[in-house]
């Protein structure tokens, strides 16, 4: 499985690592993942899904119904 949040579409992004000298080589960031499991309460189900900081927060501000509409009209959702 790719590494890409499944409710904010985070993924990792290049660079360039650059060191004292100034010399550059390139390096990927990759987003802060967790494997977390969520329970539905309105179809009294858990769902696992692969989210990052970010997006643990985005569920806890909105809750996991709405992120998870959210997630699947933006297209980051497959299920």
């Amino acid at each position: 499985m790719s590494r890409i949040c499944q409710i904010t579409g985070k993924k990792v992004i290049t660079g360039n690592s650059v060191s004292h000298s100034n010399r550059k080589t390139r390096r990927t960031f990759a987003p802060n993942l967790q494997e977390h499991k969520y329970f539905i309460p309105e179809e009294n189900r858990s769902v696992s899904l692969k989210v990052s900081a970010a997006g643990m927060r985005t569920i806890s501000k909105i809750g996991i119904t709405e992120a998870l509409k959210r997630a699947k009209a933006k297209g980051y959702l497959n299920a």
